[in-house]
């Protein structure tokens, strides 16, 4: 299977556990820490074990664990979506010199602790089958420090009629930053945040 074919895998499975993860998004504190630790197993076991990882047969051999940031619910928040006008289609470089299309769809703003306002481009792939769900690569002020340098990837779903749950600390790797030889969007310029997000995973050690 062609390396971007079994990243389309990997992002769907992804945005099965996000769909799941909204729809019991009124769970204790408790519950909500073991099901972002859940997914992280469940993203482990896949890196590790699964027939489709990025990773090498020798990487696999010397993989002991994924790198994340503590569970922070601060970086859960609530954002509000404001529609693309006149939505259009962008090529989105990948990180092979190619591109891939997707629909400019909506810009979220958010805030951490009521402090700090945000903007985001939300982008929505060409084939997809339920139009609540979007896909958001950003990077920040960690990228390339304590995170990879070209940037993580968030699967969103709407969640009300003009929001939308962000949680950073889902946040992933694509996977060119574990095996090169796969093609993953670049984070578009709108994503670029000068703030860090010390959420979500960190840089792959081999």
């Amino acid at each position: 299977m062609k390396p971007k074919n079994i990243l389309a895998l990997f992002i769907a499975a992804v945005i099965l556990a996000a769909v799941a993860y909204t729809l019991t998004s009124t769970e204790s504190p408790e519950a909500y820490i073991e099901k972002i630790e859940a997914e992280r197993e469940r993203q482990f076991k896949f890196i590790r074990f699964n027939i489709e990882s990025p990773l090498t047969d020798s990487q696999k051999m010397a993989f002991k664990k994924l790198n994340f940031y503590p569970i922070n619910p601060t970086y859960k928040v609530k954002a509000r979506m404001i529609p693309v006008e006149n939505k259009k289609v962008r090529e989105v470089p990948l990180t092979d010199g190619s591109k891939e299309k997707y629909i400019e769809h909506s810009y979220v703003e958010f805030s951490f602790d009521g402090v700090t306002a945000n903007r985001l481009l939300l982008l929505q792939a060409m084939n997809e089958p339920d139009k609540r769900n979007f896909f958001l690569a950003f990077a920040d002020g960690t990228s390339a420090r304590e995170t990879y340098g070209g940037g993580r990837y968030i699967n969103a779903r709407q969640d009300g009629k003009n929001s939308i749950t962000l949680d950073f600390n889902l946040a992933y790797n694509p996977y060119c930053a574990y095996n090169p030889d796969f093609a993953c969007p670049i984070p578009p310029k709108e994503n670029l945040l000068e703030i860090g997000i010390p959420a979500g995973e960190k840089n792959y050690e081999e």
